[in-house]
Protein backbone atom coordinates (compact mmCIF):
# COMPACT_ATOMS: atom_id res chain seq x y z
CA UNK A 1 0.00 0.00 0.00
CA UNK A 2 1.33 3.93 -0.46
CA UNK A 3 0.07 5.84 2.20
CA UNK A 4 0.04 9.81 3.43
CA UNK A 5 0.88 10.78 6.86
CA UNK A 6 0.24 14.83 7.45
CA UNK A 7 2.50 15.51 10.83
CA UNK A 8 4.87 12.99 9.93
CA UNK A 9 7.90 14.81 11.73
CA UNK A 10 5.88 15.46 14.74
CA UNK A 11 5.80 12.43 17.51
CA UNK A 12 3.02 10.25 16.67
CA UNK A 13 3.54 10.97 12.96
CA UNK A 14 7.22 9.80 13.17
CA UNK A 15 6.07 6.62 14.77
CA UNK A 16 3.13 5.95 12.46
CA UNK A 17 5.23 6.51 9.06
CA UNK A 18 8.36 4.15 10.65
CA UNK A 19 5.95 1.78 11.61
CA UNK A 20 3.91 1.51 8.24
CA UNK A 21 7.82 1.29 6.18
CA UNK A 22 8.78 -1.80 8.27
CA UNK A 23 5.71 -3.09 7.56
CA UNK A 24 6.50 -2.45 3.95
CA UNK A 25 4.54 0.09 2.63
CA UNK A 26 5.61 3.08 0.57
CA UNK A 27 5.29 5.78 3.15
CA UNK A 28 5.26 9.57 2.10
CA UNK A 29 5.23 12.35 4.58
CA UNK A 30 3.99 16.10 5.10
CA UNK A 31 5.07 18.33 7.78
CA UNK A 32 5.45 21.98 7.90
CA UNK A 33 8.30 22.34 10.42
CA UNK A 34 6.49 24.82 12.84
CA UNK A 35 7.99 26.50 15.16
CA UNK A 36 5.35 25.46 18.02
CA UNK A 37 8.65 23.51 20.04
CA UNK A 38 12.45 22.96 17.88
CA UNK A 39 12.20 22.58 14.54
CA UNK A 40 15.51 20.85 14.81
CA UNK A 41 13.46 17.96 16.60
CA UNK A 42 11.25 17.53 14.38
CA UNK A 43 14.36 17.11 11.48
CA UNK A 44 15.47 14.43 14.09
CA UNK A 45 11.87 12.65 14.32
CA UNK A 46 12.26 12.43 10.44
CA UNK A 47 15.61 11.82 9.60
CA UNK A 48 14.96 8.55 7.35
CA UNK A 49 12.02 9.27 6.51
CA UNK A 50 10.37 10.42 3.04
CA UNK A 51 9.24 13.93 4.67
CA UNK A 52 8.14 16.74 2.60
CA UNK A 53 7.69 20.57 3.23
CA UNK A 54 4.25 21.40 3.02
CA UNK A 55 1.97 23.73 4.57
CA UNK A 56 -1.45 21.83 4.62
CA UNK A 57 -3.10 25.22 4.84
CA UNK A 58 -2.39 26.77 1.47
CA UNK A 59 0.00 24.27 -0.36
CA UNK A 60 -1.35 22.11 -3.54
CA UNK A 61 -2.90 18.80 -2.08
CA UNK A 62 -3.17 15.92 -4.86
CA UNK A 63 -3.67 12.41 -3.10
CA UNK A 64 -3.94 10.54 -6.11
CA UNK A 65 -2.13 7.51 -6.81
CA UNK A 66 -2.66 7.23 -2.64
CA UNK A 67 -4.27 4.38 -0.65
CA UNK A 68 -4.81 6.11 2.17
CA UNK A 69 -3.96 9.20 3.97
CA UNK A 70 -3.60 9.61 7.94
CA UNK A 71 -4.20 13.15 9.38
CA UNK A 72 -2.27 13.76 12.15
CA UNK A 73 -1.05 17.44 11.56
CA UNK A 74 -2.33 20.28 13.81
CA UNK A 75 -1.80 22.52 16.19
CA UNK A 76 -1.48 20.78 19.84
CA UNK A 77 -1.79 22.08 22.78
CA UNK A 78 -4.36 23.27 25.43
CA UNK A 79 -3.37 26.64 26.06
CA UNK A 80 -5.14 28.20 23.46
CA UNK A 81 -7.03 30.87 24.96
CA UNK A 82 -5.82 34.72 23.52
CA UNK A 83 -3.71 35.89 20.72
CA UNK A 84 -2.66 32.33 19.54
CA UNK A 85 -6.00 31.19 18.52
CA UNK A 86 -5.84 32.49 15.05
CA UNK A 87 -2.81 29.32 14.10
CA UNK A 88 -5.18 26.91 15.62
CA UNK A 89 -8.02 28.03 13.53
CA UNK A 90 -5.46 27.77 10.28
CA UNK A 91 -3.27 24.94 11.62
CA UNK A 92 -6.45 22.81 12.57
CA UNK A 93 -9.58 23.85 11.03
CA UNK A 94 -8.79 25.53 7.88
CA UNK A 95 -6.07 22.96 6.90
CA UNK A 96 -8.19 19.86 7.58
CA UNK A 97 -10.75 21.43 5.46
CA UNK A 98 -8.17 21.47 2.64
CA UNK A 99 -7.58 17.92 3.48
CA UNK A 100 -10.83 16.47 3.38
CA UNK A 101 -11.88 18.08 0.66
CA UNK A 102 -8.75 16.67 -1.47
CA UNK A 103 -9.11 13.37 -0.40
CA UNK A 104 -13.07 13.39 -1.42
CA UNK A 105 -11.79 15.05 -4.73
CA UNK A 106 -9.20 12.23 -5.11
CA UNK A 107 -11.25 9.37 -3.53
CA UNK A 108 -8.99 8.21 -1.15
CA UNK A 109 -9.71 7.47 2.79
CA UNK A 110 -8.69 9.14 5.79
CA UNK A 111 -7.94 8.57 9.46
CA UNK A 112 -8.32 11.49 10.88
CA UNK A 113 -6.73 12.07 14.46
CA UNK A 114 -8.79 14.03 16.87
CA UNK A 115 -8.28 14.18 20.47
CA UNK A 116 -9.98 13.51 23.88
CA UNK A 117 -10.08 17.37 24.84
CA UNK A 118 -13.24 17.63 22.54
CA UNK A 119 -15.19 15.75 25.98
CA UNK A 120 -13.85 18.59 28.18
CA UNK A 121 -15.65 17.75 31.48
CA UNK A 122 -17.27 14.19 30.44
CA UNK A 123 -20.36 13.50 31.58
CA UNK A 124 -19.28 10.13 32.73
CA UNK A 125 -16.01 7.90 33.15
CA UNK A 126 -14.98 5.86 31.30
CA UNK A 127 -16.40 7.99 28.51
CA UNK A 128 -17.70 6.44 25.36
CA UNK A 129 -17.78 7.89 21.78
CA UNK A 130 -21.27 8.83 22.08
CA UNK A 131 -21.09 11.23 25.06
CA UNK A 132 -21.89 14.58 24.25
CA UNK A 133 -18.48 16.87 23.85
CA UNK A 134 -18.42 19.97 25.83
CA UNK A 135 -14.47 20.84 25.04
CA UNK A 136 -12.95 23.04 27.61
CA UNK A 137 -10.26 24.62 25.74
CA UNK A 138 -10.18 26.26 22.02
CA UNK A 139 -7.91 23.47 21.06
CA UNK A 140 -10.56 21.01 21.83
CA UNK A 141 -13.36 23.33 20.03
CA UNK A 142 -11.07 22.87 17.15
CA UNK A 143 -10.22 19.41 17.16
CA UNK A 144 -14.14 19.07 17.19
CA UNK A 145 -15.07 21.24 14.57
CA UNK A 146 -12.48 19.21 12.45
CA UNK A 147 -14.89 16.36 13.12
CA UNK A 148 -17.71 17.75 12.00
CA UNK A 149 -16.10 19.01 8.95
CA UNK A 150 -14.65 15.41 8.60
CA UNK A 151 -18.46 14.33 8.97
CA UNK A 152 -20.45 16.93 6.72
CA UNK A 153 -17.76 16.14 3.60
CA UNK A 154 -18.68 12.26 4.11
CA UNK A 155 -21.98 12.84 4.07
CA UNK A 156 -21.90 15.67 1.17
CA UNK A 157 -19.55 14.44 -0.70
CA UNK A 158 -19.26 10.57 0.05
CA UNK A 159 -15.47 11.48 1.81
CA UNK A 160 -14.44 8.04 3.39
CA UNK A 161 -13.03 8.77 6.78
CA UNK A 162 -12.64 7.10 10.06
CA UNK A 163 -11.96 9.78 13.24
CA UNK A 164 -9.60 8.49 16.47
CA UNK A 165 -9.52 10.46 19.73
CA UNK A 166 -6.56 9.76 21.05
CA UNK A 167 -6.14 9.69 24.77
CA UNK A 168 -2.89 11.67 25.99
CA UNK A 169 -0.05 9.81 23.63
CA UNK A 170 3.38 9.49 25.87
CA UNK A 171 6.63 7.84 25.33
CA UNK A 172 10.20 8.50 23.32
CA UNK A 173 9.86 11.75 21.51
CA UNK A 174 6.69 13.06 22.89
CA UNK A 175 6.82 17.01 22.74
CA UNK A 176 9.19 19.13 24.59
CA UNK A 177 5.93 20.67 25.93
CA UNK A 178 4.22 17.91 27.34
CA UNK A 179 4.32 16.48 30.58
CA UNK A 180 6.73 13.20 30.87
CA UNK A 181 9.30 14.74 28.62
CA UNK A 182 9.75 17.58 30.83
CA UNK A 183 9.27 15.51 34.23
CA UNK A 184 11.65 12.93 32.46
CA UNK A 185 14.18 15.67 31.25
CA UNK A 186 13.99 17.42 34.71
CA UNK A 187 14.79 14.63 36.50
CA UNK A 188 17.90 14.45 34.34
CA UNK A 189 19.07 17.51 34.14
CA UNK A 190 18.33 18.37 37.83
CA UNK A 191 16.33 21.43 37.44
CA UNK A 192 12.74 22.73 38.57
CA UNK A 193 9.76 20.64 37.49
CA UNK A 194 6.38 23.28 36.70
CA UNK A 195 3.50 21.40 37.99
CA UNK A 196 0.55 23.22 36.95
CA UNK A 197 -2.48 22.24 38.84
CA UNK A 198 -2.69 20.28 42.24
CA UNK A 199 -1.91 16.74 40.68
CA UNK A 200 -4.81 14.97 41.31
CA UNK A 201 -5.63 15.42 37.46
CA UNK A 202 -5.68 12.32 36.18
CA UNK A 203 -5.24 10.83 32.49
CA UNK A 204 -5.97 7.59 30.38
CA UNK A 205 -2.09 7.63 29.55
CA UNK A 206 -1.39 5.84 26.09
CA UNK A 207 1.74 4.93 24.57
CA UNK A 208 2.35 5.76 21.49
CA UNK A 209 3.13 2.02 19.73
CA UNK A 210 -0.80 1.28 20.92
CA UNK A 211 -2.06 4.40 19.67
CA UNK A 212 0.41 3.57 15.99
CA UNK A 213 -1.26 0.33 16.55
CA UNK A 214 -5.33 1.36 16.57
CA UNK A 215 -4.67 3.96 13.93
CA UNK A 216 -3.04 1.18 11.43
CA UNK A 217 -6.22 -1.09 12.49
CA UNK A 218 -8.33 2.12 11.63
CA UNK A 219 -7.71 2.46 8.13
CA UNK A 220 -7.73 -1.42 7.33
CA UNK A 221 -11.00 -1.75 8.38
CA UNK A 222 -12.22 1.00 11.01
CA UNK A 223 -15.80 3.00 10.45
CA UNK A 224 -16.95 5.77 12.48
CA UNK A 225 -15.17 7.32 15.59
CA UNK A 226 -13.38 5.78 18.13
CA UNK A 227 -11.39 6.05 21.21
CA UNK A 228 -7.85 5.25 21.58
CA UNK A 229 -6.74 5.66 25.08
CA UNK A 230 -4.79 3.48 27.55
CA UNK A 231 -5.63 0.82 30.10
CA UNK A 232 -4.53 2.62 33.12
CA UNK A 233 -5.09 5.56 34.47
CA UNK A 234 -3.31 7.84 36.82
CA UNK A 235 -2.87 11.66 38.32
CA UNK A 236 -0.21 13.31 37.72
CA UNK A 237 1.59 12.92 40.94
CA UNK A 238 1.10 8.84 40.97
CA UNK A 239 2.90 9.77 37.49
CA UNK A 240 5.68 11.94 38.95
CA UNK A 241 6.30 8.73 41.91
CA UNK A 242 6.45 6.35 38.95
CA UNK A 243 9.08 8.19 37.38
CA UNK A 244 10.94 8.79 40.68
CA UNK A 245 11.31 5.38 41.02
CA UNK A 246 12.38 3.92 37.78
CA UNK A 247 14.66 7.07 37.77
CA UNK A 248 15.51 6.65 41.66
CA UNK A 249 15.76 10.54 41.93
CA UNK A 250 13.65 12.74 43.48
CA UNK A 251 11.58 15.34 40.85
CA UNK A 252 11.71 19.15 42.70
CA UNK A 253 8.55 20.87 42.18
CA UNK A 254 7.42 24.02 41.65
CA UNK A 255 3.49 23.96 41.80
CA UNK A 256 0.72 26.83 40.38
CA UNK A 257 -2.65 27.16 39.73
CA UNK A 258 -3.97 25.02 37.06
CA UNK A 259 -4.06 26.01 33.33
CA UNK A 260 -7.35 27.09 31.97
CA UNK A 261 -8.88 24.54 29.73
CA UNK A 262 -6.79 21.17 31.10
CA UNK A 263 -9.51 18.91 31.75
CA UNK A 264 -9.57 17.27 35.50
CA UNK A 265 -9.43 13.59 34.29
CA UNK A 266 -9.89 11.64 31.02
CA UNK A 267 -10.52 8.10 30.80
CA UNK A 268 -11.50 6.15 26.99
CA UNK A 269 -14.13 3.96 27.45
CA UNK A 270 -12.69 1.53 24.35
CA UNK A 271 -15.21 -0.95 24.07
CA UNK A 272 -15.90 -0.30 20.39
CA UNK A 273 -12.12 -0.11 19.38
CA UNK A 274 -11.98 -3.59 21.41
CA UNK A 275 -14.93 -5.45 19.95
CA UNK A 276 -15.04 -3.78 16.35
CA UNK A 277 -10.83 -3.54 15.53
CA UNK A 278 -10.10 -6.47 18.07
CA UNK A 279 -7.33 -3.30 19.54
CA UNK A 280 -6.27 -3.15 23.00
CA UNK A 281 -3.52 -1.57 24.84
CA UNK A 282 -0.58 -3.38 25.38
CA UNK A 283 2.18 -1.46 26.89
CA UNK A 284 1.61 -0.77 30.38
CA UNK A 285 2.12 2.43 31.88
CA UNK A 286 5.60 1.34 34.39
CA UNK A 287 6.76 0.40 31.02
CA UNK A 288 6.24 2.82 28.99
CA UNK A 289 7.50 5.31 31.30
CA UNK A 290 10.35 3.25 31.55
CA UNK A 291 11.17 3.60 27.97
CA UNK A 292 10.24 7.57 27.91
CA UNK A 293 13.13 7.56 30.69
CA UNK A 294 15.43 5.78 29.31
CA UNK A 295 14.96 8.18 25.73
CA UNK A 296 14.82 11.50 27.59
CA UNK A 297 17.55 10.52 29.90
CA UNK A 298 20.09 9.61 27.14
CA UNK A 299 19.25 13.08 25.32
CA UNK A 300 20.38 14.79 28.00
CA UNK A 301 23.66 12.84 28.96
CA UNK A 302 24.67 13.03 25.19
CA UNK A 303 23.69 16.99 25.03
Amino acid sequence: MRYLVTGAAGFIGSHLAERLAEEGHEVVGLDCFTDYYDPALKEENARGLDVRRLDLADGELDFRGFDGVFHLAGQPGVRSFGDVFPLYLRRNVHASQRVFEAAARDGVRVVFASSSSIYGAAERYPTPEDTPPHPLSPYGITKLACEQLADAYARQFGLDVVVLRYFNAFGPRQRPDMAFTRIASTLADGGTFELYGDGDQSRSWTYVGDIVAGTIAAIERGNGTYNVGGAHEASMNEAIALFERISGRTLDLRRHDAVPGDQKRTKADTSRIRSELGWEPHVSLEDGVRAQWEWASARVGSA
